[in-house]
């Protein structure tokens, strides 16, 4: 029985050996870009921009207004087909009071590239100059596609 004992005991001491010291784990950037599996279909990109259709000096982009959007600018650069929403939204602006307006939420799907990026940004830019908005929200993430 002692010699169980002393072997248990000894057994014990060898294994507080092995035990290592706690160290620091720095988190890097991922080294490559997030791809997922896609069970059927393909990898594509899915954007949402969310447009305001209050106007700073008072009114709102009118359905007219925001067709003419639609077949002017995004149209031509998304061919392919697209999908425009009626949405309501709130943010804190720049002024920092809280702001609610009506909004149009288009997402597009489309391949991941820099064209598409490129395309996308545009169309932010000329909404924002046109109707003299603070921002487009912009909203990407991969999604795997079947038609």
């Amino acid at each position: 029985m002692a010699t169980k004992f002393i072997a248990s005991f000894a057994l014990a001491l060898l294994l507080a050996g092995c035990q290592t010291h706690p160290t620091t784990i720095t988190q890097s950037a991922p080294t490559s870009t997030p791809t997922p599996v896609c069970a059927g279909g393909d990898m594509m990109m899915q954007t949402t921009l969310w447009f305001g259709m209050s106007k700073p000096q008072g009114g709102t982009v009118t359905e007219q207004e925001w067709q003419h959007f639609v077949d002017s600018d995004v149209t031509p650069r998304f061919k392919d087909g697209l999908s425009v929403y009626d949405a309501k939204g709130q943010w804190l602006g720049e002024n920092g009071k809280l702001a609610r307006e009506n909004s149009k939420a288009l997402m597009l799907i489309h391949s991941p590239d820099r064209a598409s990026s490129d395309n996308i940004n545009a169309l932010r830019d000329i909404y924002k100059k046109r109707f003299s908005q603070e921002s487009v929200m912009r909203v990407d993430g991969l999604v795997c596609v079947g038609f």
